[in-house]
């Protein structure tokens, strides 16, 4: 049972998932989206992840089939994740929400990802994410080795990298040390 603490003016809903349910994937699903640049699929059969699954509880209705969405993406085959989750006091399913995610990755780094979720939108539920990773290697190796397929945008900063991965989702290189940080944004129609 998901431990609930209050804030004003959010409830944050901490939910460690030990274990998430395992997906149905598809032939195309990549297993690691921070690594990869594959638009997030929905499943034909997608099971309720823990994520959803506290959403719901907490009156999120609207958008149940985009956080399980996303959170799926996100998660999938992925032992230890833990999240939070970011509701309003009132009417959470009117309302902006987001989750917070510690993916833990096979390079033994541990991926940041946060998803937010707003309903009433044209398509019922509009949906993005980032995640973060550090690199140990360059940028400019991360670049070509990890993200090889992707365009390079120029003129957008003159320290980070940005890697074009179509209209709705963009990769942003910053170097960090001897190391790189990678920031993948989606935004999800």
């Amino acid at each position: 049972m998901p431990k609930i603490t209050f804030a004003i003016p959010f409830a944050i809903v901490v939910v460690c998932l030990c274990v998430m349910l395992s997906v149905a994937a598809a032939a195309d699903k990549q297993v690691v989206p921070t690594q990869q640049n594959t638009p997030i699929r929905q499943s034909p059969v997608s099971p309720v992840n823990g994520i959803t699954q506290a959403a719901v509880k907490a009156g999120v209705l609207v958008c149940t089939s985009r956080v399980n969405q996303v959170a799926t993406f996100l998660t999938a085959d992925v032992q230890g994740v833990s999240a939070m989750l970011f509701m309003p006091l009132n009417n959470p399913d009117q309302h902006l929400i987001s989750v917070s995610l510690e993916i833990p990755q096979k390079e033994a780094f541990s991926a940041y990802a946060s998803a937010s979720f707003a309903p009433n939108q044209a398509n019922g539920c509009g949906g993005m994410y980032e995640t973060v990773v550090y690199w140990p290697q360059k940028c400019d190796e991360v670049a070509h080795k990890t993200f090889g397929a992707l365009k390079k945008i120029e003129g957008f900063s003159k320290n980070l990298t940005v890697l074009d991965g179509g209209i709705w989702t963009k990769i942003f290189l910053m170097p960090a040390g001897s190391g790189c940080v990678s920031i993948k944004k989606e935004v999800v129609q």
